[in-house]
């Protein structure tokens, strides 16, 4: 299962009063969303390594250049 961004949300449709749940996945954020957030040291140390390895995935995948020092 792929890593998650932040908790998923229930949404419900008020005409129908379906319900519908949406997931918020690290690999659908954008690159520069990503790299505000780990460049961000208010952010918890566990959620900046998660942020991290998505970072270092997309880097391996050809997807991003980032170097880390």
């Amino acid at each position: 299962m792929p890593v998650k961004f932040s908790k998923s949300m229930v949404k419900i449709d008020r005409a129908t009063k379906k319900k519908s749940i949406e997931h918020d996945y690290m690999k659908s954020k954008p690159l520069q969303a990503l790299l505000d957030f780990f460049n961000n040291r208010d952010n918890p140390p566990k959620k900046r390594q998660k942020v991290k390895n998505e970072l270092v995935r997309r880097t391996k995948k050809g997807l991003a250049r980032i170097i880390f020092n």
